[in-house]
């Protein structure tokens, strides 16, 4: 088996997948990539065994066969190259007991042992009950918007993920931790009504690999499983069993306290703000009257304290409500536009943010979160 192959074009593809593969491997084969040659065609498969990225990519060859290459040693090497051609061939070792990559670039040669490829496991395979296609472009805007409100809790796998949903006239992306709470909505996503729950760290890869694509993806999904069919990139998942959350009955309907405030100017005084504040509840104090955001942190352990007044555009009575500065801020990075709206209702009620500006005419983000009580 030999093949001739560009170093920029074989790192671009090892990149693609290789954010699935985990060192604490409990099948230590899976601590490689599957190569599978086919004439011109490579195909680069990596696996945690959960979730399963499969690219392909082109390369010189009239061969056909398989290996197993271990992943962290040869794109460390691969890493080392600009671009330039590299022959790859299989041969035995000395020994004769098993298989090693000769790497040859214009002058070196280079040898990395193999493990064998017939022990890495099949690519599974489902039938899918249902289908969906959406701009890449518009997934990537998706995950960026709802990932980081995902929750690390083991006992509730649920939130762990990220809720696809898909109605008639619209489709929903929706992420919670039980603190907070996001929903991505798109009114130019239609089709027959389903919803499946992804886990989190497929989406991560996913997320970076769509955003510089104008291609459509393809979701294939039943009960179990989700394939993703993007470019030349092919991505299989277990999805995440339960049920999600009823999270349209955490959304206040009625909020008649509204404050815009350029989003820039809150997030550096939150920040700021944050430095003074409790450890344990991270919490900042929104105090409005008027058209000033008078901003409040404390930490009476270490006597620290910020006062802060922001001028802003405030409708509606007295309002004295604490929130979390870390999810605040994780929310307001997250978001593009120039200015906010904090819509609220009570103190011990949850605030709502939203843009004001730089969205399309097709989508609209809430973002939710539950108030911080005392100090």
């Amino acid at each position: 088996m030999k093949f001739m192959v560009s170093s920029g074009e074989l790192q671009k593809a090892l990149q693609t997948v290789s954010g699935v593969i985990s060192s604490s491997q409990s099948r230590p084969i899976l601590e490689n990539y599957l190569f599978e040659l086919n004439g011109e065609t490579l195909k680069i498969t990596a696996s945690d065994g959960e979730t399963t990225l499969i690219t392909e990519l082109e390369v010189r060859s009239d061969d056909s066969g398989k290996i197993a290459v271990p992943a962290k040693t040869f794109q460390d090497f691969v890493k080392t190259y600009g671009e330039q051609p590299l022959t790859l061939s299989v041969r035995e070792n000395a020994e004769g007991t098993g298989q090693q990559l000769e790497i040859l670039d214009e002058k070196d040669n280079f040898s990395v042992a193999l493990d064998n490829a017939n022990d890495y496991p099949e690519i599974p395979e489902f039938d899918a009950s249902q289908s969906v296609k959406l701009p890449a472009g518009v997934l990537a805007e998706a995950l960026s918007n709802t990932l980081f409100a995902t929750s690390n809790d083991s006992l509730r796998p649920v939130m762990t993920g990220v809720l696809f949903q898909f109605k008639e006239d619209e489709a929903n992306f929706v992420s919670t931790d039980s603190h907070r709470l996001v929903v991505y909505k798109r009114t130019d996503l239609k089709g027959e009504p389903m919803e499946f729950i992804m886990p989190k760290k497929p989406l991560n890869i996913f997320k970076n690999v769509l955003a510089n694509s104008n291609d459509d993806v393809t979701i294939e999904f039943n009960e179990n499983m989700a394939k993703f069919s993007f470019g030349n990139n092919t991505w299989i998942c277990r999805l995440i069993d339960g049920k999600y959350p009823n999270y349209s009955a955490v959304i206040p309907k009625e909020n008649p306290n509204l404050l815009t405030i350029n989003r820039s100017l809150l997030l550096n005084a939150i920040r700021r703000a944050s430095i003074m504040s409790n450890k344990s509840t991270n919490q900042v104090r929104f105090k409005l009257s008027g058209n000033i955001l008078h901003l409040h942190a404390e930490d009476t352990e270490f006597a620290n304290k910020a006062d802060m007044q922001i001028p802003c555009d405030y409708s509606g009575e007295d309002i004295n409500i604490g929130f979390s500065s870390k999810f605040l801020t994780e929310m307001l990075s997250v978001l593009g536009s120039e200015d906010i709206t904090m819509k609220m209702s009570q103190p011990n009620r949850p605030g709502i943010v939203e843009p004001v500006d730089g969205l399309e005419d097709e989508e609209h983000i809430l973002m939710l979160s539950m108030p911080v009580i005392g100090m």
